[in-house]
């Protein structure tokens, strides 16, 4: 196909309608053949019940500080998927055919994401390390606030910020379930690596639409890109907020602590955007008006220097009292 005259986002999304309905299932699996929740959280009809809760519960009492706080965190941005499913379906041109390929994704995405909600929760109810009460606050508080992350309703600035946030969600799950292992839970560690390969996925999915719709309208694809990383790119997690607290004050020492573990950090930020000009060829792009020429060069030139400002960063030291967690530290 022809490139696409600039700006035809609708264009472009009727052109991507059949590869959403043809190539989708490349990124999801059968409900049937997926795992669920309640193949790792213990089953209240056998007689060993209690005696497994007990077990979780003492593996839990193994885990760092800063790593249940993470945890949490992280629990808490999954469960506000009701919040994420409503935004994208405000995406131009996503829910213009309740049965085309755009919603069907949306739905089938929201499907595969909602599990994870559920098993996190469950594990940190039966933990017993977490204030149930205070994480349920959180978790109102984010669903309710909703997030402005500068995308609008352009399909293009959305779909680079999910595949951009996928990524980074695949890397804080891994990493929670390489140090749940370190620690000795075993069964934390196996439900962060699934919700890890789950993301993984995702994130190929949300790529490929970015590239597919780079193959015909490259230009106002990269300005889209600029803009993004210009405003630089927030998880949700940046709207976290405890009961009676501000939203950039919990974020901040959330971060703080995720920083300290190495779950995510200012590296892996940048580890990301080289990631995501690699797989869109950005650097190869060709046919460009002035405005994507611009947005190119600034793009590939903004890893070096957004590298070199992390590696200035220092390991945050100030250290934390989530109302989330039980005791204090």
């Amino acid at each position: 196909m022809q490139p696409i005259h600039e700006g035809s986002r609708k264009e472009v999304m009727s052109y991507l309608e059949p590869y959403m309905l043809n190539e989708m299932s490349e990124y999801l699996k059968p409900v049937e053949e997926m795992w669920q929740p309640a193949d790792f959280l213990p089953d209240a009809s056998r007689d060993t019940f209690f005696q497994e809760i007990k077990d979780l519960q003492d593996s839990a009492k193994e885990l760092p500080y800063d790593l249940v706080a993470v945890l949490i965190g992280d629990t808490v941005t999954e469960e506000a998927l009701p919040t994420y499913e409503s935004w994208l379906t405000m995406v131009d041109d996503v829910e213009k055919h309740e049965q085309g390929g755009w919603m069907k994704w949306v739905r089938a995405w929201t499907a595969e994401e909602n599990r994870h909600g559920d098993l996190l929760n469950k594990y940190i109810f039966l933990s017993g390390r977490v204030d149930m009460r205070q994480f349920e606050i959180s978790v109102q508080y984010l669903l309710r606030d909703g997030f402005d992350i500068g995308t609008g309703r352009d399909p293009y600035r959305n779909f680079i910020y999910t595949s951009f946030q996928e990524i980074a969600t695949n890397i804080s799950h891994r990493r929670v379930a390489g140090l749940a292992k370190q620690s000795g839970d075993k069964l934390l560690a196996k439900m962060c690596g699934v919700i890890a390969s789950d993301e993984a996925r995702h994130a190929k999915a949300y790529i490929s639409f970015i590239s597919k719709a780079a193959e015909v309208d490259a230009s106002e694809v990269l300005v889209a890109f600029e803009d993004m990383m210009k405003k630089k790119i927030v998880m949700p997690a940046h709207f976290l907020r405890e009961s009676g607290e501000p939203q950039s004050e919990l974020f901040s020492h959330f971060s703080d602590a995720a920083q300290r573990l190495g779950v995510y950090t200012a590296v892996d930020y940048v580890d990301i955007m080289k990631e995501l000009l690699t797989e869109w060829k950005v650097d190869a792009m060709t046919n460009l008006n002035e405005a994507g020429e611009k947005a190119r060069d600034y793009l590939m030139r903004l890893p070096d220097r957004l590298l070199r400002i992390a590696d200035r960063m220092k390991n945050p030291e100030k250290h934390y009292s989530f109302k989330w967690i039980h005791g204090g530290r």
